[in-house]
């Protein structure tokens, strides 16, 4: 594998997003970077890179649609992915991921070092292994499957900040209100994302 190639970096949150470019510059890297899987499919039309670092939950589309999509053609199907996520973390989050070619899966928080030592791993392998990509059917119900799961953790999760809003001291209220409204926007963006799920589910169905 080229190792001066680029490495393409897809995160929807800023901070997070300049962070990891931050942090691949120091190392000497190359780095494009995207909002969103639409965006990183775009960027990918006009330069191929080495190594794609996506995270999972972000609007348009997410990591899944977009490493689903990658595997489907013949010019992409073997870019090294690498996920990140600080919501799909259950064994099952993981193994459909891997299930969908990806080299590798962390945790967000990243630990900087764990990060960088798997990012120079995949670019020094010269012939890394790609799995087949999922059938169209198998990948939705999978991926329909995670979806509900998780819905499930926000609507447990945004209950437990909004109990504590009301309960813990003035002082504190400022915080959980933060973590409160972003566990209403990832309860937002994962109802979208299922709703698109039916959908597809159900024209395969009809044209099935």
């Amino acid at each position: 594998m080229d190792t001066d190639g680029k490495i393409l970096v897809v995160e929807d949150i800023p901070n997070v997003l300049d962070l990891l470019e931050i942090t691949l510059k120091f190392r000497g890297y190359q780095v494009i970077t995207a909002r969103n899987g639409q965006e990183a499919l775009n960027k990918i039309t006009e330069e191929r890179p080495a190594l794609i670092i996506t995270d999972i939950l972000m609007p348009t589309m997410d990591g899944f649609t977009f490493v689903q999509k990658l595997r489907s053609e013949p010019k992409t199907f073997d870019i090294p992915v690498i996920f990140l996520s600080a919501t799909y973390i259950s064994p099952e989050d993981k193994a459909f991921a891997l299930s969908l070619g990806a080299s590798n899966f962390i945790e967000k928080p990243i630990d900087t070092e764990e990060f960088l030592l798997t990012i120079a791993e995949l670019l020094t392998k010269h012939s890394p292994t790609t799995p087949h990509p999922l059938d169209q059917q198998t990948f939705y119900v999978g991926y329909r499957n995670r979806l509900e799961n998780k819905l499930k953790y926000k609507a447990t999760q945004i209950a437990r900040a909004e109990r504590l809003v009301n309960t813990v001291p003035e002082d504190q209220k400022a915080a959980y209100k933060a973590l409160l409204e972003q566990a209403l926007q990832d309860r937002k963006e994962i109802e979208k994302e299922l709703q698109e799920v039916y959908q597809a589910l159900e024209q395969l169905q009809k044209s099935s």
